[in-house]
């Protein structure tokens, strides 16, 4: 039997939110939750000619801080390497540039969630 923690079950639904929310603004996943041995990018998507690598939290409440504010300098580096590991294994890939985005995703009682998109975070 899998246990799925309340946690994780939330960080999907957030994933979710946030590929339908990016679809929605015109821009097409190319893929969700890749990993590698040094990570994981939660959304690759692109914008026109560019690739955006999408870091997603998701907070149920700000008690812990804000979603955004949970993306630091540390994560921020540890995307760029991660995106440059993903460009490496994806050759027929060549965006015009990268862009790395925050979508923060709040679910909500009823109704859809509050969804805040940050482009261009470095």
């Amino acid at each position: 039997m899998v246990h799925v923690r309340a946690k994780d079950a939330v960080g999907r639904y957030g994933e979710r939110v946030a590929a339908r929310w990016l679809v929605e603004a015109g821009m097409t996943v190319l893929e969700t939750n890749w990993r590698c041995r040094h990570g994981e990018i939660d959304v690759l998507a692109r914008d026109g000619d560019d690739l955006v690598v999408c870091e997603v939290k998701t907070r149920r409440s700000t008690s812990a801080g804000t979603a955004t504010e949970a993306v630091t300098p540390q994560k921020l580096t540890r995307l760029q390497e991660l995106a440059q590991e993903w460009l490496t294994t994806h050759p027929s890939v060549r965006p015009a540039g990268v862009r790395f985005d925050v979508v923060a995703v709040t679910p909500a009682e009823r109704g859809p969630a509050r969804v805040e998109h940050l482009r261009g975070v470095l």
